[in-house]
């Protein structure tokens, strides 16, 4: 036990020296990659706008004015967003417009009934979440008034849901296969999203999971490698820049910690 204690406990320090080291930084890299998926659809829109119109007036039968209106909403409901975030002004309202345009795109696209879009939809909802959380402890409250329990604010609240809902872009990510490296990659993957999920060794998990997604998502995600006339660029594209936007999110949580609803903050007490 004491070799794995103290292998535990060297990987703890040296998460410690990587976030002090680049604690000034860690929360603008948080902040691009979590709005990259925004970024990227916004601008397609913007060169796929006779497409993106088609496509919902053909799938809604909405007319053309209707039609042109959900796309222009769409693309600059989300360049917009991510101006404002990235500057750090009316954060909390560009995570709210966010909020609506996952809501819009999950009703428009049927995304609804495609489990797994769903379950990465709302893991990007995980990580507006932890950004809401991040800029409610910016500044004046947007929650100024709000009872607590237990001195638990709503903000931790926010840090939990956003950690709960960073654990489903996991899941589309199992692959259930009967080989050994497959074996070992799921169970190495669902261990760390479970520490991330209850907030134990939560900012050394989280670390963690940030390095595997990014690896995996140049491994499986490479649209660069892919024709543009194809339709599996724009697939892996999509793909590359959610999971991005989820690393994004587990950033938040290293940069923040998991809040007062985790074991880590528990352990404290004891």
């Amino acid at each position: 036990m004491a070799p794995s204690g103290d292998l535990m406990g060297a990987a703890e320090d040296l998460a410690d020296q990587f976030l002090r080291m680049t604690k000034r930084y860690l929360p603008h890299l948080a902040h691009l990659c979590l709005i990259s998926t925004f970024l990227e659809d916004g601008i397609r829109m913007w060169f796929q706008w006779n497409e993106q119109r088609d496509y919902i007036n053909m799938s809604w039968g909405s007319g053309i004015i209707l039609a042109t209106l959900f796309v222009l909403i769409n693309m600059s409901g989300q360049l917009v967003g991510c101006i404002l975030v990235l500057a750090r002004k009316f954060v909390p309202y560009a995570c709210f417009g966010l909020f609506g345009i996952i809501f819009m795109q999950t009703v428009a696209y049927s995304i609804l009934w495609d489990l797994k879009f769903l379950m990465r939809n709302l893991a990007l909802g995980g990580g507006l979440l932890l950004l809401l959380a991040e800029s409610r402890s910016e500044g004046k409250s947007m929650f100024a008034g709000v009872p607590t329990v237990d001195d638990i604010s709503p903000r931790q609240y926010m840090q939990l849901g956003g950690r709960l809902l960073l654990v489903l872009m996991f899941m589309t990510l199992l692959h259930f296969e009967l080989s050994a490296f497959t074996i070992f990659q799921d169970i190495f993957g669902m261990a760390l999203i479970i520490l991330v999920a209850i907030g134990f060794k939560t900012k050394l998990a989280a670390l963690t999971l940030v390095i595997w997604l990014f690896i995996i998502n140049l491994v499986q995600n490479a649209f660069w490698n892919i024709p543009t006339y194809r339709p599996l660029h724009d697939f892996l594209k999509y793909d590359f820049f959610q999971t991005m936007s989820v690393i994004g999110g587990l950033l938040l949580v290293v940069a923040l910690g998991p809040g007062g609803v985790s074991m880590d903050e528990h352990k404290k007490k004891w």
